[in-house]
């Protein structure tokens, strides 16, 4: 089977759906995710209780059914950057990026040389435990691995548009909550500076070519976004689609099931 390509997916045109995991760590999340169609994932390192030895576990899982990771680590520091490469994500998306120095940076971690600095261990879990060509195999690593900017401050709105020529960024991917709050307007998704802050990245998007990526809670939410040029879209997350789906059940049930009267006419 071959490795995703997953820098080939985000340059692509056509619509990408993901789906976050913050919670669950399944062997069998891999192909029940690849049955619903998803394109890859979004594995939270930074805000989950994940570690490296958990993440590994759950990339091995998506594996089965041949589904990219992006991994999300905890910060941009090399070793965080590197660990997560060699476990086996596929991709990147770096937490608060806010220049293009600091994006350079992750760029240079990512990569192995000449592109970059990244520490070199073959016949493990990144290259599924192949041995081969030592140059093909860094190549083909650079090539395939996959960087999404996460877009969540101020100064990264305003540094934008040098941030999107970076080269090695693939995806400029709108943290909205934390952007919000960076903006001073908590959660105010409608309100005009956080309308401009979001047009200022996709222009950045369109003007570089790079994908443009976003979590969405809902379906309706994701379709209002691909409409307004969003490409890159995760779809909710393990733990909020299940809680969805519980509650939704055991609300149904419990609104059918009214209580039953006894034999005197009490209930």
């Amino acid at each position: 089977m071959a490795i995703p390509n997953l820098k080939r997916i985000f340059a692509g045109k056509d619509l990408k759906v993901g789906h976050s995991i913050f919670e669950f760590s399944s062997p069998g999340l891999g192909q029940i995710i690849a049955g619903a169609g998803v394109d890859f994932v979004f594995l939270d390192m930074e805000h989950s209780g994940f570690g490296i030895t958990e993440t590994k576990g759950i990339i091995a899982g998506l594996r089965a059914g041949n589904v990219p990771a992006l991994v999300r680590p905890p910060s941009n520091a090399y070793h965080h950057i590197a660990r997560a490469l060699d476990v086996g994500a596929d991709g990147l998306a770096m937490p608060m990026v806010g220049s293009a120095a600091e994006a350079e940076h992750i760029v240079s971690c990512m990569k192995y040389p000449p592109m970059g600095k990244r520490g070199v261990a073959l016949g493990i879990a990144h290259d599924r435990y192949r041995p081969g060509d030592t140059a093909k195999t860094l190549a083909d690593a650079n090539r395939r691995t996959a960087f999404a900017a996460l877009i969540e401050t101020e100064e990264g709105v305003r540094n934008i548009d040098a941030i999107a020529r970076v080269k090695g960024v693939d995806c400029l991917w709108i943290g909205h909550f934390d952007l919000s709050c960076s903006l001073g307007i908590n959660g105010q998704f409608d309100h005009p500076d956080f309308i401009k802050a979001t047009n200022a990245v996709k222009r950045a998007a369109k003007k570089h070519n790079k994908a443009l990526g976003r979590l969405t809670s809902d379906a309706a939410g994701a379709i209002a976004l691909y409409k307004q040029g969003y490409d890159v879209l995760c779809y909710s997350g393990d733990l909020w689609v299940y809680q969805q789906a519980l509650t939704d059940g055991v609300s149904e049930i419990r609104a059918g099931c009214k209580p039953r009267k006894t034999a005197g006419g009490k209930k």
